[in-house]
């Protein structure tokens, strides 16, 4: 395999059009996405439009001439069509952690619903041990705040299926493990879930935009996710919730559905009664005043992602990782690298992740080459591979800077080494 290969590859890519629609710098191949994506084109004139024209001329107007207050619906639809749900079961609103926060206690509150469930036995909220640690902490949150009345068990990434139980009420989980690039899989596991009367959770942050999901085919019960990652919304873009519209009718005449009772949570907000009336269906899910500037933005991200098509992007994603593997196994062989992501395709997500025992070191030196990947400790190199913007010959060039890195040792200069408070 040589670059010319590679560019050859990227001459008959179909998707190769779609990178003129990001702002990237020229030097840099950005292997990060999966952290946060890329800036599109489109965000900035939109950003401006909203700033200078809606906010500045309009001002307060724009909320019904610009149908500002429509953008968390019209922008959780636009996600629903990524993720397989239906329109009126996505909304973006607050933070994956909030929102995962918002589903967890409504998935609490319906089981307790159930006249079946014994939940003096269903008491278990199962994670795995090695999932991303925010939604571990909400739970350990909202377990500490009610009580001993529930607990958070923990096990291994293969170990999910044979622990739940009928003391489980509720699986959580997160679709592609974050380290590893590990893929779950969400129909089967929702499945057993479901068969042993649990409710299942999912977190999509690292599959939203790049593996195709069908919540609905897989009929999940509640599932959240990030806008800047994959779905390229900007940092700290708001986040999105799923609620299956079976579990929004079952809530119809439950006055606290979730816990955060806000006033866009109301039926009707620009009453301003005193008494909280929910508003029906998902809307009941979100909380106070939407942020315009963060979802026109994640608006512009979600329509990249759109214009490509799922599973096309899939298809590439595919490919941009086996290629990585292959060209790590050809040239850096013998540098200490060793793989901890699946080398089945259908069994990870679009990031490789390699162990290595100088991984910061090594990031940071890669890094000053202008090859941006991501290290999360102790030791993991990772690469993220967002198929809308990465070339293959960008791949081509990443592992060859990785080989230098390693084969001269150029990780090991002294600035190298502090560890930054971002990493």
């Amino acid at each position: 395999m040589t670059r010319d290969d590679c560019l050859e590859l990227d001459r008959k890519d179909p998707l190769a059009a779609q990178r003129a629609a990001f702002a990237l710098p020229e030097d840099v191949v950005y292997l990060d996405g999966n952290s946060l994506g890329a800036l599109p084109r489109a965000t900035l004139p939109r950003l401006q439009r909203v700033v200078e024209y809606e906010w500045g001329q309009r001002l307060i107007r724009a909320w019904n001439e610009a149908a500002w207050i429509e953008l968390p619906r019209r922008v959780g639809a636009k996600i629903a069509r990524l993720i397989g749900a239906s329109p009126h079961e996505v909304i973006c609103a607050d933070s994956t952690s909030v929102n995962l926060f918002k589903v967890l206690a409504a998935a609490l509150k319906l089981q307790t619903a159930r006249p079946q469930v014994s939940m003096r036995e269903r008491r278990v909220i199962l994670s795995e041990r090695d999932n991303f640690p925010t939604d571990l902490y909400v739970v350990q949150g909202l377990t500490d705040w009610l009580g001993a009345r529930y607990e958070l068990r923990l096990v291994g990434f293969n170990e999910v299926t044979a622990a739940i139980d009928e003391s489980v009420a509720v699986v959580l989980l997160t679709h592609i493990n974050f380290r590893t690039g590990a893929k779950h899989s969400l129909s089967s596991i929702t499945y057993r879930a479901q068969q042993a009367g649990a409710l299942a959770i999912w977190d999509l942050a690292d599959s939203a935009g790049v593996v195709p999901v069908d919540l609905n085919a897989a009929h999940v019960d509640f599932a959240v996710g990030c806008g800047y990652k994959y779905l390229n919304g900007g940092p700290g873009a708001p986040a999105f919730l799923y609620v299956a519209d079976r579990h929004q009718k079952a809530f119809a005449n439950e006055r606290f559905a979730q816990p955060l009772a806000g006033w866009l949570g109301h039926r009707a907000p620009f009453d301003f009664a005193a008494d909280y009336e929910p508003a029906a269906g998902i809307d009941r899910f979100a909380v106070g005043t939407p942020p315009i500037l963060a979802l026109a933005a994640l608006e512009c991200g979600v329509d990249t992602v759109l214009a490509a098509g799922i599973d096309a992007l899939r298809a590439k994603s595919v490919q941009l990782t086996e290629l990585f593997i292959r060209l790590v196994e050809e040239r850096c062989d013998g540098l200490g690298l060793q793989l901890l992501s699946p080398r089945d395709a259908a069994y990870r997500g679009s990031q490789v992740c390699y162990a290595h025992p100088h991984a910061w070191s090594v990031m940071q030196a890669l890094i000053a080459r202008g090859v941006i990947g991501d290290f999360r400790a102790p030791d993991i190199l990772r690469f993220g591979f967002a198929p809308l913007y990465v070339r293959f010959a960008d791949v081509w060039d990443a592992v060859e800077a990785l080989r230098e890195v390693l084969a001269t040792g150029a990780w090991d200069r002294p600035e190298f080494h502090p560890r930054r408070l971002v990493t």
